[in-house]
């Protein structure tokens, strides 16, 4: 049954985060400034009114400070005749209601001439007392429901029965403006998180979109489909561009891998079918035969042993590229005369170079030369690239192994009359897998082992090879030194 690819949901996406994270902390940051906002606005209309008040008290006991010359009584008269005159004179009526209070908080004289009853509050009087500047302020609504504005002032100086003055104002005209900033500001609020949003939800799926576009691309390749692309720009502009560009390089490798593991596995098998037929065919042939002095059977146990002993080789290498696979090839380094291990793996293919024709060169230096390595990993690397140059050299071509001490490296160098490698494949020769247009039998994966083997002892490996006349190889080693 075929396994439906899931897409994350509204809860999951990106579009949910950033609602759910920044559009969340954009609206809490807009209410907060929206209340410092109209906090602050409300408060400077009240202080402005308030203030308002606080200047006309002032004013009015500065007239009444021209009486301080008077004595205590008739100072007392006057400023209680002065004021009644204030209140019936009183310039603001329209504005304000000014009052006149005895010792007990009652109204006893009012610009409106009444007792100003059901539009007045104790809580200013009492304020007033207690407070040590003598001001005294409520805000509340009046009997009728009329939002007002109360300011009690206490009178600095005797009065007969005044004690202190009260002026009242109406706030409605003051709330309709507060209201009116209000209704503005929350409409620009609302336009400024409109904008927020719809700027954010068409940021969020630009890239929302590509990347589910990139999923779903991903998830073929992850299900084996390697031929799918996703469009790229031809200029890459940002990082999405960048990423479509990636997943589409990421899948041209996988592809060319998987072509070069099949080609692997093809190869493989090929080779290992050759020595099994030969195999199988000498054991029947030798089934046959009852004499083991005769010429064939002879012949045919050296040729099972041969192609027994090809077989190991290859199942080792195998085993070697598995372990290259899984981490590493394990390593027995310590200290050895390299001269001593690079003659015994000439020797060792010495035999096969005068069996296919080719004639060997290789000047053993007098002086050892020591390195810290594997000596059976380093007889591989050897023998690996010797039998290279032995596969891809015609009948009468050299062989020619030089080996000389650097001042920290020691080198060796193969080389080679063969076909060469074209420059194409130069490159991509020490890949796993990989056999160029001039490859011969083999699995194609000896250099790559050849490179990892080099590289855990942090040595080199370098190529140089024109097509036709041949091939060098360079290895490089740091010398021992204790």
């Amino acid at each position: 049954m075929e396994r439906k690819h899931k897409t994350p949901g509204l809860k999951n996406g990106i579009t949910a985060r950033w609602l759910r994270g920044n559009l969340l902390i954009t609206v809490l940051l807009m209410l907060v400034v929206e209340g410092m906002f109209l906090y602050s606005y409300t408060r400077t209309y009240y202080d402005g009114v308030q203030q308002s008040m606080y200047q006309r008290f002032s004013s009015i006991t500065g007239q009444l400070n021209v009486y301080s010359g008077d004595t205590v009584q008739q100072a007392s008269v006057n400023r209680s005749v002065a004021l009644r005159r204030m209140v019936e004179q009183f310039s603001d009526k329209d504005k304000y209601e000014f009052m006149l209070l005895d010792s007990h908080g009652a109204v006893i004289a009012t610009t409106s001439g009444t007792e100003a009853a059901g539009i007045v509050t104790s809580e200013d009087f009492e304020q007033a007392q207690s407070s040590p500047d003598g001001f005294g302020v409520a805000t509340y609504d009046t009997a009728s429901g009329e939002p007002v504005l109360s300011v009690c002032c206490l009178v600095p100086y005797s009065a007969e029965d005044i004690v202190a003055m009260r002026m009242v104002t109406s706030m409605t005209l003051v709330q309709a403006q507060i209201k009116n900033a209000c209704l503005i500001s929350v409409l620009l609020v609302l336009v400024a998180l409109t904008l927020t949003v719809a700027s954010g939800l068409y940021f969020v799926r630009s890239i929302v979109a590509p990347l589910g576009q990139v999923e779903r691309i991903a998830a073929d390749i992850a299900r084996g489909d390697l031929d799918v692309r996703l469009p790229e720009a031809d200029f890459p502009r940002d990082e999405m561009d960048r990423l479509r560009s990636t997943i589409n390089r990421m899948a041209e490798g996988l592809a060319e891998t998987e072509r070069m593991k099949n080609e692997f596995i093809s190869s493989v098998s090929h080779e290992l079918r050759t020595p099994l037929t030969s195999i199988r065919g000498w054991v029947e042939t030798l089934n046959t035969l009852d004499d083991p002095s005769d010429e064939n059977y002879r012949k045919g146990l050296q040729i099972i042993s041969g192609e027994t002993a090809r077989l190991y080789n290859m199942v080792e290498e195998l085993l070697d590229f598995s372990r290259m696979q899984n981490g590493g090839i394990p390593m027995e380094c310590r200290p050895l005369d390299l001269v001593a291990e690079l003659t015994d793996a000439v020797l060792f293919c010495e035999p096969r170079i005068r069996q296919e024709g080719l004639v060997l060169a290789y000047a053993e230096p007098e002086e050892m030369i020591p390195v810290y390595a594997d000596p059976n990993r380093l007889r591989q690397v050897f023998i690996n690239i010797l039998d290279n140059a032995i596969k891809y050299s015609a009948p009468g071509g050299r062989i020619t192994v030089k080996l000389w001490a650097g001042e920290y490296k020691a080198f060796i160098e193969f080389i080679d009359q063969g076909r060469g490698i074209p420059a194409e494949d130069l490159g991509n020769v020490k890949a796993k897998f990989y056999k160029g247009k001039n490859a011969v039998r083999g699995s194609g994966i000896g250099l790559a082992l050849v490179e990892s083997i080099m590289n855990a002892l942090d040595g080199t490996l370098d190529l140089r090879s024109t097509l036709g006349r041949g091939t060098v190889v360079t290895l490089g080693l740091p010398l021992y030194r204790r």
